[in-house]
């Protein structure tokens, strides 16, 4: 989240967003605060007062090395400085948030200081939260609040549905009050010796519906330690040449992939670690998300793409099913736990609303197989790869339109490639495309995927017949994208091509994924390549989405105008595969400074305004961050640099 007084704690499926005093509001919209696991809020409120009053912030909260701190101490004045200060040390591990609350005596005398935690959970759907104004009917839902000799616990049920909070103390609390309909007050009366300190330790467990019993610890140091050891060493080869900024990026951004990590299950049952995609709304498995971070870290980490191939496996579409999108083969785009995906009123449970989800599966089976030279997942998926094929040639259009398609759901997501969000995909005066839709980068997707599957086949399953009719397909899809494409007057590809075969004429960085999928002959992937770095869609930080001067441009826009690291990421690897160093350097160099603008971390995304406007990169206000293909864009540049450094372009990676 880009909200700057707040910070993200992550790990494995949990994460709590928390304020500069280390406390929660309760805050909805679209940043809101809280304790979340599988998509509900098990901490609401989380207020702390010292004698009956707030303490104003000396240090704000700050994450550090897994865990945060965060410095408070009452008013005071020059001749009066406060009594005491409060130290809090704050961590999340799998399924709970930790804390130890501190308060150092500053005074020669000893007293006594009462320290009160007010507290509450909505359990809210993240959907609930989000700023479009939808309501939910839950009228059969039900709350308990019941004391506990330690502290508290807070169920809520629905049918079938259960999930708790509790909170446990050390010392226990001297006295629980009633604070509003399901809000407590803990209060603690806490001895402080002269110039001495007296604390207390809490630990809140986010028990949510179906979800493993939360990981142990009470000690927030402690827990934030061993976060930190498990991320690993950070070898990466990062070439002396590389840009300031680059190594600290890439070491950051694996960081926070690890503590993106959440469990799935693979075709045959068996527990998987995968990318999730990002806070606060996407901690879940996403196909295109968990897909492209695999693909971009795949020279360094390969196990991640092993574990999202299976997976994405499992929850591979078997059967139609028009709620949630799912046709034979159609690889799936979300897979939630919450409440509300329980009970179906959204239909992102198991949802396949996607087009790319499907080619790039393909792809990163077919790359994983030639980078790390392991044919088992290739041999074991081989069932699911071509169910895959068969539905990009049936339902995704392929056979009936030449190209793949989708339709714009109504109840679900309007548009089905990266750019998913409502207006994304239009025409230069920022009118939608109507559908059948043929998203340009999407075609090239599955060019990338026939080729590689092709090999698959030919090296792998013993089936050279099948090797070349996927060629052949390839080969006559590349033929037909030139022609249809092509905005001859603007010497550059089309974003799309609606219903009615029309090319959806606005100017965007989908064009730049066409070079790392190689569906365009070189002499125009190197044009594409140098138009991408023109100042309409270089901001001097990133490629805009959108380039400026058209009327659909706006650089607030999520989808038309703002700047997308792992957009970014995907043209920088293509500009590497047809040799465009400098173009490569300046692109990577751009990124890491814009990292290090960020403390090392690339948000999902940026605003689209031009350098000359600003000395620092323009924050975009929704972002999300830590985010899965933001993390591992450094990563995808640190290839590319590579690549063109080392004089191996032409390469698919």
């Amino acid at each position: 989240m880009s909200t700057t007084d707040t910070t993200v704690l992550v790990h494995e499926g949990t994460f709590a967003v928390l304020g500069a005093d280390g406390g929660l509001t309760g805050r909805r919209g679209s940043s809101p605060d809280g304790l979340f696991r599988r998509d509900a809020r098990h901490l609401s409120r989380y207020e702390l007062t010292v004698d009956g009053a707030a303490p104003q912030v000396l240090v704000p909260l700050r994450e550090e090395d897994g865990g945060a701190t965060c410095l408070l101490a009452p008013a005071g004045t020059r001749d009066t400085p406060p009594a005491h200060t409060v130290v809090r040390d704050l961590a999340v591990v799998s399924g709970a948030l930790v804390e130890r609350v501190r308060l150092v005596n500053n005074s020669p005398g000893a007293r006594t200081a009462r320290l009160a935690l007010l507290v509450d959970a909505d359990f809210a759907d993240q959907f609930e939260l989000r700023s479009d104004h939808r309501v939910y009917a839950k009228d059969d839902a039900r709350r308990t609040v019941r004391p506990e000799a330690d502290g508290l616990r807070r169920t809520y049920t629905r049918g079938t549905w259960e999930s708790a909070t509790t909170l446990t103390a050390s010392p226990a609390p001297a006295a629980v009050e009633e604070a509003g309909t399901t809000a407590r007050r803990l209060l603690w009366d806490l001895d402080l010796p002269a110039l001495g300190s007296a604390e207390v330790l809490l630990r809140v467990e986010a028990r949510a519906h179906g979800a493993a019993e939360p990981a142990p610890g009470t000690d927030p140091t402690a827990i934030a330690a061993r976060a930190h050891a498990d991320t690993g060493a950070r070898s990466l080869p990062v070439p002396p040449q590389a840009p300031p900024g680059l190594a600290e990026a890439c070491r950051r951004g694996l960081d926070d992939l690890d503590r993106l990590r959440v469990t799935a299950h693979g075709p045959a049952g068996e527990e998987l670690s995968v990318p999730a995609a990002g806070v606060p709304w996407f901690l879940t498995l996403f196909g295109r998300d968990s897909l492209l971070t695999s693909f971009f870290v795949l020279p360094y980490r390969p196990a991640a793409a092993a574990a999202t191939l299976r997976a994405l496996a499992a929850p591979q579409g078997t059967a139609y099913d028009a709620e949630r999108g799912e046709e034979p083969g159609r690889v799936v785009h979300e897979v939630r736990h919450g409440e509300l995906a329980h009970f179906r009123p959204v239909p992102y449970g198991r949802y396949h609303g996607s087009v790319d989800a499907t080619p790039l599966f393909l792809a990163l089976l077919g790359a994983y197989t030639e980078t790390t030279g392991d044919p088992g997942p290739a041999r074991e998926l081989e069932r699911h790869a071509r169910a895959a094929v068969d539905w990009m040639h049936g339902d995704g259009g392929l056979d009936a339109h030449g190209y793949l398609v989708y339709r714009p759901d109504p109840d679900g997501l309007v548009n089905q490639n990266w750019k998913d969000s409502a207006g994304a995909i239009c025409f230069r005066d920022g009118t939608q495309a109507e559908g059948p839709v043929a998203v340009v980068e999407a075609q090239g997707y599955a060019y990338d995927a026939l080729l590689r599957t092709a090999r698959l086949a030919r090296e792998h399953w013993d089936d050279p017949a099948y090797a070349t009719r996927l060629e052949e397909t390839a080969t006559a899809l590349r033929a037909r994208f030139a022609r249809d494409f092509w905005l001859a007057d603007e010497d550059f590809p089309a974003l799309a091509l609606d219903g009615k075969g029309r090319q959806v004429d606005g100017l965007a960085s989908d064009a730049g994924h066409l070079l790392w999928s190689g569906i365009l002959d070189e002499d125009r992937a190197r044009r594409v390549g140098s138009r991408l770095l023109e100042p309409d869609f270089f901001t001097g930080w990133a490629v805009r989405t959108l380039a400026a001067g058209q009327p659909a441009h706006h650089p607030l826009s999520y989808p038309r105008g703002s700047a997308w690291p792992h957009d970014n990421a995907v043209i920088a690897l293509g500009l590497a595969r047809y040799g465009m160093g400098e173009a490569v350097r300046t692109l990577t160099a751009a990124l890491a400074e814009t990292a290090a603008h960020h403390g090392g971390r690339l948000p999902e995304v940026l605003a689209g305004y031009d350098r000359s406007l600003h000395a620092r990169p323009v924050p975009y206000p929704h972002a999300c961050s830590p985010q899965a293909w933001a993390a591992a864009t450094p990563l995808a540049l640190l290839t590319s640099l590579r690549t063109v450094e080392e004089g191996t372009a032409g390469t698919r990676g």
